[in-house]
């Protein structure tokens, strides 16, 4: 896969966990630019928010893209990816009972939280 095309599948699994569980930007695509593809935390951070402008985050984004922290291509891309997993995420959210919806909720935080504490 080209490295653009795993942008685009991130964009889609991060779109996906926000319509299924009301995340996305901050809880799986910073990680992801960190840990898989080498991004800084100041890159990954501003790319994401570059992708979510506009108008969420413009201010936040400029910031950073000022300061070089942004890469608007991957941006771009994610953006589509995010668009379209959001919508498949939600349209799976919508069918799963409250229960079941909430324990996928925490399996996601768990997760990631304990990526975050044991590190790369």
């Amino acid at each position: 896969m080209t490295t653009m095309g795993s942008y685009l599948l991130l964009g889609l699994v991060a779109g996906v966990m926000s319509g299924l569980i009301g995340i996305g930007g901050g809880i799986v695509i910073v990680p992801v630019l960190v840990f898989l593809f080498g991004f800084s935390q100041h890159l990954a951070q501003g790319t994401t928010l570059a992708m979510m402008v506009p108008p969420i985050g413009i201010l936040a984004a400029w910031m950073y893209f000022k300061e070089g922290y942004v890469d608007l291509s991957v941006a771009a891309v994610l953006c589509v990816g995010f668009f379209f997993g959001g919508w498949l995420g939600a349209k799976v959210a919508t069918g799963l009972s409250s229960a079941v919806l909430e324990r996928v909720f925490g399996v996601a935080l768990l997760a990631v939280s304990i990526k975050m504490i044991v590190g790369r």
